[in-house]
């Protein structure tokens, strides 16, 4: 249960003044969350200064500045279209308030003829007269103190000002209570960290840009207490996984073998050091959980089947999950006839199955028949019994999170899990989203393989790039050709996919192009695939649906157009769909000219390596964790005050801080302990909690 001191910071919104029903929905947009907690995590952005006080006569044009005046007259519109006008003066001149679409009873009240008042805003001569349109400020001269100050600018919505943001932020920071100290006295005395509380009116209360950094004491501070939060709830999910009796895995190794000799190429030495690393693991009493990173390519399905094949030797089931329709349907095309041909039967179960098909191959999983199946999402959904589920593949783990990674365990007794990415994850990433994980990397590319030819090429050159594919066509290849968006869109000039579907159409004729885009109906993208992948079509012209795991040997050429617009492992992960047949293969990526900094250095990096796990680290450093793989999308944690890219020093302090906690007090249940426990509720790591609690 929610420590009570934590009570005043998990209300609602509307218990702050100010903040009623039509509001709150709107502050929650712009800060990501309902709750007082949420406020306090919003950044500010920017600064206005308003200890600028001049005589009206010596305002600066265009510049924020804050006035005492005396109100001298209320000037109503003739018509709704024109602004309403309170005018004011000092002993040095006169000074229009403007306001649109104003309430003149409000305006009366607010601004009484006779009356002095500070008005604080931004200057404007119009017409020879100096102005403030809409003030941020109205408030008798002696509440002057609390206006002429450096105030603190945050991300808005649509509906919401700066002025109700800023007051509604101050309302939260008022009532951060004083939290038990979790730190150790130790590291705070080193860094010279000041308490949480003060770090929070800190952060909230930059005097100068400078404060605004991520680096200053009280920034890091906070954003260790995020980082601390997310290491223990990961350590503390891993112990309890650990302490999961599982039951030991193990076959004769007759499947495996036959396997071996059915391959028609030999494993690299990454695959069969991460297939040992696996059959170590399943023979373990404890249950595994283990990710398994391979580039684009590098052979991480074999080495699925492999772990599968162990709980098929034992008489037992596994399940091998994919985000998507079309990956399930390709793992299972890749694995079912190599399992065939060593007399392995594979099922395949998606959402879309017809209920009538559905039904029988749960019917076949629940018998205990089926030993092997892939499928969807639809694997795992209340209705799908399996007899004895022994291992859980989940493939492209970046699209699911821990929560997703632990209710699986719910299908079976002790099931182990093994997860598998073709994204490449920096190694600070890796401890933050799959530190409660061991992991193998596959690092060795199968032999033959050989590297896609990447050329940078200008956008004005599109012509050129239509007559080189065209005569790749002639030879027989395929070609992928990625646009950023799906329709043209006015804010920003990118290539339509449709638009370039009917350039292509009209050069090629239109039964030689396919096209694929998220907006499109599971079926229609289906069948534009097979179009693409079996049938008439040479090019596929799609947006970044085709980014992951599909695999078209035929495919020798990939066009990714604006791709100065594409993050670094995006990039990769297109390259990566060409190259996989015999035929050598090219990827070109067309930039609009000239490409900002960030983007020329994207593109360099994709010239000069293949390494994908380069390539995230490159990215990593180019744009945060935050942007690396969208985390909303990606089951990596999202970070209100940490900065990976800022703050991957405090991670491994965090890391090793967290592994002693652990050492010392598992309960967490001494004097620290419940301190640690109010940082875990804090962060809403709420589940790591009930984990500990239950043992």
């Amino acid at each position: 249960m929610r420590p009570q001191i934590l009570f005043s910071l998990f209300a609602p919104f509307l218990s702050l003044p100010g903040i009623g029903p039509k509001l709150a929905p709107l502050v929650a947009r712009a800060v990501g969350g309902e709750k007082i907690v949420d406020l306090l995590w919003h950044r500010p952005t920017g600064l206005v200064d308003r200890r600028a006080t001049p005589k009206i006569a010596a305002a600066a044009d265009g510049a924020i500045a804050t006035i005492v005046v005396t109100v001298d007259q209320h000037v109503a519109p003739r018509t709704r279209q024109l602004p309403y006008k309170v005018r004011c003066r000092d002993e040095t001149g006169f000074l229009n308030l403007v306001f649109f679409h104003a309430k003149a009873d409000w305006l009366a009240k607010q601004l009484p003829i006779g009356a002095q008042r500070v008005v604080s805003g931004r200057i404007e001569r119009y017409r020879d007269e100096i102005q403030i349109t809409h003030p941020d400020h109205v408030v008798p001269v002696e509440e002057m103190a609390s206006v002429a100050i450096v105030e603190p600018t945050y991300a808005l919505t649509t509906g919401v000002t700066a002025r109700v943001m800023a007051r509604t932020v101050r309302a939260a920071v008022d009532r951060a209570p004083d939290l038990p100290e979790w730190l150790d006295a130790a590291l705070m005395a080193r860094e010279a960290w000041p308490s949480w509380r003060a770090a929070i009116r800190a952060l909230h209360g930059p005097a100068s840009v400078a404060e605004l950094s991520p680096t200053t004491v009280a920034r890091r501070r906070l954003a260790y207490d995020e980082l601390l939060a997310n290491q223990l709830a990961l350590l503390l999910v891993r112990r309890h996984q650990r302490r999961q009796l599982g039951t030991p895995l193990t076959g004769d190794g007759s499947l495996r073998r036959r396997l071996l000799e059915a391959l028609p190429f030999a494993l690299t030495g990454a695959q069969r050091r991460a297939i040992d690393e696996i059959v170590a693991d399943l023979a373990l009493p404890q249950r595994m959980l283990r990710l398994v990173q391979g580039d684009v390519g590098s052979g991480k399905t074999v080495v699925a089947l492999m772990a599968m094949l162990v709980a098929a030797e034992a008489g037992r089931q596994g399940a091998l999950m994919a985000p998507t329709e079309i990956l399930a349907r390709q793992h299972y095309e890749t694995i079912r006839p190599l399992a065939e041909r060593i007399g392995v039967e594979v099922g395949l179960l998606t959402g879309r199955d017809k209920p009538r098909e559905r039904r029988a191959m749960g019917e076949r999983l629940a018998r205990g028949e089926l030993k092997l199946v892939v499928g969807t999402h639809a694997l795992f959904q209340d209705d799908v019994e399996f007899a004895d589920l022994a291992l859980a593949v989940i493939d492209e783990q970046h699209r699911f999170g821990v929560h997703q990674r632990l209710a699986l365990a719910e299908k079976g007794t002790g099931v182990h899990v093994l997860v598998t990415t073709a994204t490449p994850i920096p190694r600070t990433l890796m401890l933050c989203a799959y530190g409660d994980m061991d992991s193998s990397r596959l690092d060795e590319k199968p032999p033959g393989r050989k590297p896609v030819d990447t050329r940078l090429v200008p956008l004005d050159r599109l012509d050129e790039v239509g007559s080189a594919i065209g005569r790749r066509i002639s030879n027989g290849d395929k070609i992928f050709w990625v646009c950023p968006l799906v329709e043209e869109s006015e804010a920003v000039d990118l290539a339509a996919a449709t638009e370039r579907q009917l350039w292509l159409a009209h050069q090629f004729g239109e039964e030689r192009v396919a096209l694929v885009h998220g907006k499109l109906k599971p079926a229609e993208k289906d069948a534009a695939m097979t179009r693409f992948v079996d049938g008439d079509a040479a090019i596929l012209v799609a947006t970044t649906v085709i980014e992951v795991g599909v695999d078209v040997p035929a495919a020798t050429v990939m066009v990714v157009e604006h791709a100065e617009r594409f993050g670094l492992a995006q990039l990769h992960q297109l390259r990566g769909r060409v190259g996989r047949g015999q035929k050598p293969a090219t990827c070109l990526l067309l930039y609009q000219t000239p490409p900002g900094e960030t983007a020329a250095a994207r593109l360099r990096i994709m010239r000069e390596t293949d390494d994908g796990f380069r390539i995230a680290e490159e990215d990593l450093r180019l744009r945060g964790a935050g942007e690396l793989l969208g985390t909303r999308q990606s089951g990596l944690p999202e970070f209100r005050l940490a900065d990976i890219s800022v703050h991957g020093d405090l991670l491994a302090i965090a890391r090793d801080e967290a592994k002693l906690i652990i050492e010392r007090d598992d309960g967490l249940s001494g004097e620290r302990g419940a301190a640690l426990r109010t940082l875990l509720y804090l962060f809403e790591r709420d589940g790591a909690v009930a984990l500990f609690r239950s043992g």
